[in-house]
């Protein structure tokens, strides 16, 4: 008798698998919570490289049907997707995916929605990176400084390096400036830049 496992996945520790757990059960799914695996990991790490996943995939044999809400849920890259189904299909397991109106994934069918969807998240994530950088390139040619705000004034950095010439450590340095110790390690990186 095939058994039914689902996969749920989140990228940071603030989020949980609830809403997931939540829209398998509302498509009808009633599973074993045993056979539940929940991890947070992110989705740019390879399936077989997360612990939960590969966890998982001892425990599946032929037969089994792993569910997974959203395909993006197994992986962002749509080689790895494609692997990782392609690994299960050749052990017996069927992959379904809710978001695909419960489609078979290794089916055909499944086969051809999967390639298309998952290449097209591919093509939306390559113009998201390609948005960014433009507009990181466009701030910088406008002058506007990148990234985080100096802890430590020009004239504040003027005295931590004298202070660290003289012997101070970064400790001390770092409580009397209320920074810390790496905000003044890149003080002294600064000098040594030239910026």
């Amino acid at each position: 008798m095939a058994r039914t496992f689902a996969y749920c996945r989140v990228s940071t520790a603030d989020q949980t698998a609830d809403n997931q757990i939540r829209e398998l059960e509302a498509a009808g799914f009633s599973i074993d919570p045993k056979r539940v695996v929940t991890e947070t990991v992110s989705g740019s790490i390879p399936a077989m490289e997360r612990e939960g996943f590969a966890r998982l995939v001892d425990r599946l044999e032929d037969g089994d049907v792993l569910i997974v809400t959203k395909i993006d849920r197994l992986g962002r890259n749509a080689m790895d997707v494609r692997a990782t189904v392609d690994r299960l299909e050749g052990e017996g397991v069927r992959v379904h995916c809710l978001a695909l109106g419960g489609v078979d994934l290794t089916s055909a069918a499944g086969r051809m929605v999967m390639t298309v969807i998952c290449a097209m998240a591919e093509f939306e994530r390559d113009l998201l990176v390609e948005r960014t950088q433009a507009g990181l390139s466009r701030a910088k040619a406008e002058g506007k400084v990148l990234g985080r705000p100096r802890a430590l004034s020009d004239r504040q950095e003027t005295e931590v390096r004298a202070k660290r010439a003289a012997g101070a450590s970064l400790g001390t340095l770092a409580r009397a400036y209320g920074v810390s110790r790496s905000a003044i390690q890149r003080a002294e990186k600064r000098e040594l830049e030239g910026a």
